[in-house]
């Protein structure tokens, strides 16, 4: 796949995440991955959802990872949202978690290579919660956080991933814990809530106060994701506040509803076109945001105006 992207609007080639994050222009993150599968054709049933084509697909997981490269995304995000080994055991593969991670990161990074040959993309390892992201109840004890996720942080730092990705996080405790396993592999760490009415995580915590118990824990950046248009301003106020880099990759589709098949079924509720999304981005970089991009229901297109808006 072949990208009409002007080389000569390329930034100068930066030396790391944390170098690129002290520039102005905001890291462009991709968009979604489950819900462009989908869109694409391939299976994505629970338990294993978008793992489900690392297995089947994966030819369309690479296309996908091309086709957000060529609208300019800085940070590709490996297919690994579902390549822990409690899912995968649910579909009896869990002793093919590391395998499984290793073929997303490779896909991710061939994908990269391939389309902008000698430019810096850098391959995020998806870290999400390990029961449903919908539904903090299910979260489960303080040891098995901490083993699972050290688990999975292992596997994504030693399949090569540039910086661990800790998203749609609904609970502080279980955030802490992905954050501390990620931090312990030496690895850049972005840590991203999924968040409902009045800047709240889905557990009712306040945004802020999860905000500040990770700030303390030095991530690289703090972000929102998988939460609808309308709820970003004020949830990128309360990350602003806590003086690190911040970001939001939302959803095009409706809101985070507890489990997945209500969430689908409820999508319908607040789409949003390609350039509706772009114009209320405007309004989050006018009022500073260091990193952006789209979660369920955004596409390619999407990541295309949002690279149109930040040049």
């Amino acid at each position: 796949m072949s990208t009409d992207l002007d080389p000569a609007q390329t930034l100068e080639q930066p030396k790391s995440i944390a170098h690129r994050l002290e520039q102005p222009k905001p890291i462009l993150l991709d968009g979604g991955m489950g819900t462009e599968l989908e869109r694409r054709g391939a299976a994505c049933e629970l338990p294993l959802w978008s793992a489900r084509a690392l297995l089947d697909d994966s030819a369309v997981v690479s296309q996908i990872h091309a086709a957000y490269a060529a609208a300019g995304a800085e940070l590709l995000t490996a297919n690994t949202f579902r390549t822990q080994r409690r899912t995968l055991a649910c579909a009896s593969f869990g002793d093919r978690a590391a395998e499984l991670t290793h073929t997303a990161v490779r896909l991710a990074r061939e994908a990269a290579e391939n389309v902008r040959p000698g430019q810096t993309i850098w391959i995020a390892g998806s870290a999400p919660p390990l029961e449903d992201c919908y539904r903090p109840d299910l979260v489960p004890s303080a040891r098995e956080l901490e083993r699972e996720h050290a688990e999975h942080a292992e596997n994504l730092a030693d399949a090569g991933v540039d910086a661990i990705l800790v998203e749609t996080m609904n609970s502080t405790r279980e955030a802490l814990a992905a954050t501390r396993a990620a931090q312990a592999t030496g690895l850049p760490v972005l840590v991203s809530f999924v968040c409902g009415d009045n800047a709240t995580l889905l557990s009712g915590e306040p945004l802020s106060d999860a905000a500040r118990a990770i700030a303390r824990e030095q991530p690289a950046a703090l972000l929102v994701n998988c939460l609808p248009v309308s709820q970003v301003a004020g949830c990128l106020s309360v990350l602003r506040s806590i003086g690190l880099p911040c970001g939001a990759y939302p959803n095009l589709i409706g809101p985070p509803s507890p489990g997945w098949k209500n969430h689908r079924e409820g999508r319908s509720a607040a789409k949003m076109s390609v350039a509706e999304f772009a114009n209320v981005a405007s309004d989050w970089m006018r009022t500073g945001i260091d990193l952006i991009g789209g979660c369920c229901g955004t596409s390619p297109d999407t990541i295309r105006a949002l690279h149109d808006l930040c040049d």
